[in-house]
């Protein structure tokens, strides 16, 4: 028996048995937006295109995103998609050294914070002024030595 679905204004929808096209459940954002630097041409029928990845292929979308660094620098990175996944934020992220590096920073950041807020030792070395003073002298001295490891 052929179950009726019922529709966008109460109207009811036979469902074919092998329907290839899911319904966007209703609690989900579908976001349409120009991913390539082109102007939109004129629509057309392309044939021949029966997966995602035929149509990736096919449109090869890209797009050139301009960041601002830390100097106030441009820098200009090209976005390539390849599958719907690559428009997630992890996936965006692992493939730019931009976004990349600024995550790193971000994760790095986040976890001093967390030694600030949880490290009881390190609490009182910064609550007084002269072991705050002899710690930020130790910390140049190592990053000094880093930098001349490097």
């Amino acid at each position: 028996m052929i179950d009726d679905y019922i529709g966008i204004g109460g109207n009811a929808v036979e469902q074919e048995a092998n329907e290839g096209i899911a319904d966007i459940p209703g609690n989900r954002t579908l976001m349409v937006n120009q991913m390539t630097a082109e102007e939109p041409g004129v629509p057309e029928i392309v044939d021949h295109l029966y997966t995602i990845e035929d149509v990736f292929k096919y449109f090869d979308p890209n797009i050139d995103v301009n960041f601002l660094d830390k100097e106030g620098q441009d820098v200009t990175e090209n976005f390539q998609f390849s599958n719907v996944g690559d428009f997630s934020v992890k996936s965006m992220t692992q493939r730019s050294p931009f976004l990349n590096n600024l995550s790193i920073r971000k994760e790095f950041y986040e976890k001093v914070v967390k030694q600030l807020r949880s490290n009881k030792v390190l609490q009182r070395v910064i609550a007084n002024n002269d072991t705050k003073a002899a710690m930020l002298i130790i910390l140049k001295e190592l990053k000094k030595q880093v930098e001349e490891s490097l």
